[in-house]
C-alpha cells in the first residue's frame, strides 16, 4: 500500500510563479453519466453463504455475506462505501477525509489508527464480522496478526503495474461478492465502463494535438523537493492512455523502488525537479496536498520548473482537490473527468 499519505494524495493547487501562467484547478467536468448514488440504489443484497479466494490465494468462507465491515485501506473503504455500505470501522478517518472525495465517511465510523498498522482494540471494540485488508502476499505481518482474534480476514491487492483498471474492478467485485452487493458492483462497474466510453468520445472529438504527457505529485523531503512520476503502469497514467494519451516517463518496472526504474505494483518513479527535464514538451498534470509543506510551494520557486516547456507554454495542470490516486470506480470517474476537462477546455 503507498504508505506516503502527503504524497498520494492528489489535490489541486493554482500554479503560480515567475515565468509561469497562473492555471486554477480543473472543475469536474460531467464526461459521462457518474454511477447511480446510494439514495437512488434499488439493487439487492444476497443472503447465501459466500466463498472467495482472495487476493492473495487465501479461501475465505462466509455464512453469510458481511455487513459489519471493517476496512483497512482507503481505496477499500471508498468500494464498500460505494455498495451502499457504512464500514463500522476505517483506516486514519482523517487523511481519508482529507485526500478521498469520492465517497464520505459516516462521522460514526471507528478509527483504527493508521493505515497498515491498525490499534487493535479500536478494531475489534467495532465487533466487525469482516476485516479488509490490502496485501500482497498471504503471509502478510498483518493479516497473520489479525488471523489470530478469529474474525474473517480478507485480502485484495490495491495495485497492479500489469493493469490497474482491471485490478481496481477486481478488488471491487471481490468486495461486493464479500458483502452481498454483487448486483451493484456490476451496477457500478457497468457505468464506469460508460463513463470511459464517454470520455475518450469527447477526448476524440477535442482533437488534442499534444498526446505526450505526464502525471506527479510529490514531496519535501530533507529540505529537497522529491518528484514521484506516475509511470508505465500507474492508474492515472493508464487511464491517460485510455484517453488517447502518451506515457512520456519511460522507465522500465524495477522491484527496487527508488533505484531507477518504476515500482511493480504502483508503477511510480522517483526524481528530483531535474528530472522532470527528461520529459521534453510532454504535458503536465499533477497533484498537491495543499498542506503548509506542500511540494509545490517550493517546485514552482525552482527556476529549472519555470523554464520547463510545459510551464512556459500554460500546458502545466493541477488535478481538482481529493482525487484519490489509488481509488476505486467514483474515483477514478473523478480522474477521468479531470483529464476530460482540462483537454477539452484548455
Amino acid at each position: 500500500m503507498i504508505r506516503l499519505v502527503a504524497a498520494t494524495a492528489l489535490t489541486a493547487v493554482a500554479l503560480t510563479a515567475c515565468g509561469t501562467t497562473e492555471v486554477e484547478p480543473a472543475a469536474v467536468s460531467s464526461a459521462a453519466p457518474t454511477s447511480q448514488s446510494c439514495a437512488d440504489d434499488t439493487t439487492t443484497t444476497s443472503t447465501a453463504p459466500v466463498s472467495i479466494t482472495d487476493g492473495v490465494g487465501r479461501k475465505v468462507e462466509l455464512a453469510k455475506p458481511a455487513a459489519r465491515v471493517a476496512v483497512l485501506e482507503w481505496q477499500q473503504t471508498e468500494d464498500v462505501l460505494t455498495l451502499c455500505l457504512n464500514p463500522v470501522a476505517v483506516a486514519d478517518k482523517a487523511g481519508y477525509g482529507t485526500y478521498v472525495k469520492a465517497e464520505k465517511l459516516p462521522a460514526d465510523a471507528v478509527d483504527t489508527g493508521e493505515r497498515g498498522e491498525p490499534d487493535l482494540d479500536a478494531l475489534y471494540g467495532a465487533n466487525p464480522d469482516l476485516i479488509i485488508v490490502e496485501a500482497f502476499k498471504a503471509d502478510d505481518e498483518v493479516i497473520t496478526k489479525l488471523e489470530k482474534r478469529g474474525v474473517p480476514v480478507l485480502a485484495t491487492v490495491g495495485a497492479d503495474a500489469k493493469g490497474q483498471i482491471a485490478n481496481m474492478k477486481k478488488v471491487f467485485s471481490m468486495i461486493g461478492q464479500a458483502t452481498g452487493r454483487t448486483e451493484r458492483a456490476d451496477l457500478v462497474l457497468k457505468q464506469f465502463d460508460e463513463h470511459l466510453a464517454g470520455a475518450k468520445a469527447k477526448v476524440a472529438a477535442a482533437n488534442v494535438t499534444k498526446k505526450d504527457f505526464l502525471f506527479f505529485d510529490g514531496w519535501i523531503e530533507g529540505g529537497n523537493v522529491v518528484i514521484r512520476p506516475y509511470g508505465k503502469g500507474a492508474l492515472f497514467t493508464e487511464l491517460g492512455e485510455q484517453l488517447g494519451l502518451t506515457p512520456a516517463w519511460t522507465d522500465q518496472i524495477n522491484a527496487a523502488y527508488g533505484s531507477g526504474g518504476v515500482d511493480p505494483s504502483y508503477g511510480l518513479a522517483q526524481t528530483d525537479i531535474e528530472g522532470l527535464t527528461a520529459v521534453g514538451n510532454a504535458t503536465f498534470f499533477y497533484g498537491d496536498d495543499e498542506t503548509p509543506d506542500s511540494y509545490v510551494k517550493e517546485l514552482t520557486k525552482s527556476s529549472i520548473w519555470t523554464k520547463l516547456p510545459a510551464v512556459t507554454e500554460g500546458r502545466a495542470y493541477p488535478f481538482p482537490a481529493g482525487v484519490w490516486g489509488a481509488g476505486g470506480p467514483k474515483s477514478n470517474e473523478e480522474a477521468i473527468d479531470a483529464y476530460v476537462n482540462i483537454l477539452t477546455t484548455k
